[in-house]
């Protein structure tokens, strides 16, 4: 039964990987020039920034190219003797399944943004559970595209990414590659 367990936790992680490397280097690419411009350009609604200046096409272009490169690498090396496969990936395209993850968690990760904005909560503050999940809904959204996702499979993805989510940034923020813990 925990064997099962595991199974399943591995082949959700795998899964929304590209994703996940997506929403990491968009925050790990701050200490790059390239394309360090804010996404909303500055730009106001109401009196309230659209995004704010830690928003950038920066993080959306490294975002992108992780995701790529990581579902480029699922492919590749995709062996059916696996225990953490979901998909025959084979029959995936990585270019799609890459730019559909990534979009769906940087799109995901915008919209909590805006909200945020829209509700006066600084940048860097806690917001529980939507500070966890963005990316991962968003992901999921746009991954239907392409891929049939079970809604037992999406709501263990959540679930999941409300406890992995806040431990991965604390081991990030603790070897100093993120300024805030959450």
């Amino acid at each position: 039964m925990l064997a099962d367990f595991w199974q399943y936790f591995f082949s959700l992680v795998w899964l929304f990987l590209p994703a996940g490397a997506a929403n990491m280097m968009a925050s790990l690419s701050r200490w790059i020039d390239f394309l360090d411009c804010p996404v909303d350009f500055g730009k106001s609604l109401k009196n309230k920034r659209i995004f704010g200046n830690h928003k950038t096409w920066r993080g959306l272009f490294f975002g992108m190219i992780a995701a790529v490169l990581v579902a480029y690498l699922q492919v590749r090396f995709y062996t059916p003797d696996k225990f953490y496969y979901i998909y025959d990936y084979t029959k995936l395209n990585f270019l799609a399944l890459g730019i559909l993850s990534a979009s769906g968690a940087l799109l995901g990760d915008l919209f909590r943004c805006f909200i945020k904005r829209r509700k006066n909560i600084m940048p860097g503050t806690l917001w529980f559970p939507y500070d966890q999940i963005d990316w991962i809904a968003g992901a999921i959204i746009t991954m239907s595209f392409y891929i049939q996702i079970s809604w037992q499979n999406a709501i263990a993805a959540v679930a999941l990414s409300i406890i992995i989510h806040p431990l991965i940034n604390y081991i990030c923020f603790l070897l100093k590659l993120q300024k805030n813990k959450f």
